[in-house]
C-alpha cells in the first residue's frame, strides 16, 4: 500500500510539473510565410527538453488534428516536419501535452503561397521597443527587388532593396502586413504581434533615519545683554571726562607757575645782620687826612 501511494504521489508531482512547464513552438526556417514545396520543421520545446508534446493545427479543412496521426507530416518525438509544404497547410499551429493535461503553447499562423512573392516577418510575438525588419522576397529571381509595404491594407512605405524596418515597435504597430513587388505580385498577409516588455521594479528605498548627525563640541558664543552695554558706555564716558578734567587742571597749573607774581603780594627781602663798628677802624679813619688838589 505504501509503495502504491508513493507511486501515485510521484505521478501527481510529474503531472503538475508538466502542466507548469513553459512550452513554445518554434519554426525552421523562422518565418510565417512559405513558398509551395519548401521544407518546414516545427519543434515543441519546454524547459526539460522532454518529448511529451505533440503539434496540432487548425486549417480550413481540418480542426485540431495531430501531426502524423491524421495523414499530415511526420512526427519524431516533439518534432513535426514536412519536405514539401502545400497551400492547404495554411492555418494555426500549436504544441499540446500528450499527458492529457490542458497545457499548450501559444499558436502561430503559417501561410503558404502558390504565387511568387512572400513577406518574411517574425513568426513569434516581438518585444515592445525592439526593431523589426520586414523583407519582401520574390521566388524568382531570388535577389532583392524594390517593394511596397502595407499595414491593414494601407500603404506605409517603399523598400528600395525589398526591406523595411519598424523602429521601436509598440502596441500601435500590431496588425496585418503584406508587400507587393511590381510585375511579380503580392504576398499573403501575416500578423505581427507585440508583447509588453516586463520592467523590473527596484526595491523600495529605506526611509531616511531620524538620527541627528554627530555634532562637534564648539565653544558657546556669548551675546552681551543691552544693559551691560549701556553700563560699559557710561563707564567709558566717565573715564573720558575724568581724563579731560585732569588734563585741563594740569595745563592750568603750568601756566600759573610761569607768569609774574601778583602785585597784591609784597615781596620783603630777608633781614640782614647789623654791622658793628670796629674801634680800630674808626681810629685809622681819623688819622688819615685826605688831601685834595685843585
Amino acid at each position: 500500500m505504501e509503495g502504491t501511494s508513493v507511486l501515485r504521489l510521484l505521478a501527481l508531482i510529474s503531472l503538475l510539473s508538466r502542466s507548469t512547464n513553459q512550452v513554445r513552438l518554434t519554426v525552421s526556417p523562422s518565418r510565417s510565410q512559405f513558398f509551395r514545396g519548401e521544407s518546414v520543421t516545427l519543434i515543441c520545446e519546454d524547459e526539460n527538453r522532454s518529448d511529451g508534446w505533440t503539434v496540432r493545427r487548425n486549417t480550413t479543412s481540418e480542426t485540431r488534428t495531430e501531426c502524423d496521426k491524421d495523414g499530415w507530416w511526420r512526427k519524431d518525438g516533439s518534432t513535426c516536419k514536412t519536405s514539401s509544404i502545400r497551400e492547404h497547410d495554411t492555418g494555426l499551429y500549436w504544441c499540446e501535452s500528450m499527458s492529457g493535461s490542458s497545457s499548450s503553447s501559444s499558436s502561430i499562423q503559417l501561410s503558404v503561397s502558390g504565387g511568387s512573392v512572400i513577406l518574411q516577418s517574425p513568426v513569434l510575438p516581438v518585444m515592445e521597443g525592439d526593431d523589426v525588419t520586414l523583407s519582401c522576397r520574390a521566388k524568382n529571381p531570388t535577389h532583392n527587388l524594390p517593394a511596397a509595404f502595407y499595414k491593414d491594407g494601407s500603404f506605409i512605405g517603399d523598400g528600395p532593396s525589398g526591406h523595411m524596418t519598424l523602429l521601436h515597435v509598440s502596441s500601435s504597430d500590431e496588425g496585418l502586413y503584406k508587400c507587393n513587388i511590381s510585375r511579380h505580385g503580392e504576398s499573403p498577409s501575416s500578423r505581427i504581434s507585440v508583447k509588453e516588455r516586463k520592467t523590473t521594479t527596484a526595491p523600495p528605498e529605506a526611509p531616511p533615519t531620524t538620527e541627528a548627525p554627530p555634532t562637534t563640541d564648539a565653544p558657546p558664543t556669548y551675546s552681551p545683554s543691552p544693559l551691560l552695554i549701556i553700563t560699559l558706555l557710561c563707564h567709558l564716558v566717565v573715564m573720558f571726562l575724568f581724563f579731560i578734567c585732569s588734563f585741563l587742571l594740569f595745563s592750568f597749573g603750568l601756566r600759573t607757575k610761569g607768569s609774574d607774581p601778583s602785585p597784591c603780594v609784597k615781596m620783603t627781602p630777608p633781614p640782614q645782620a647789623e654791622l658793628v663798628p670796629d674801634d680800630d677802624d674808626d681810629d685809622d679813619d681819623d688819622d688819615v687826612t685826605t688831601e685834595h688838589h685843585f
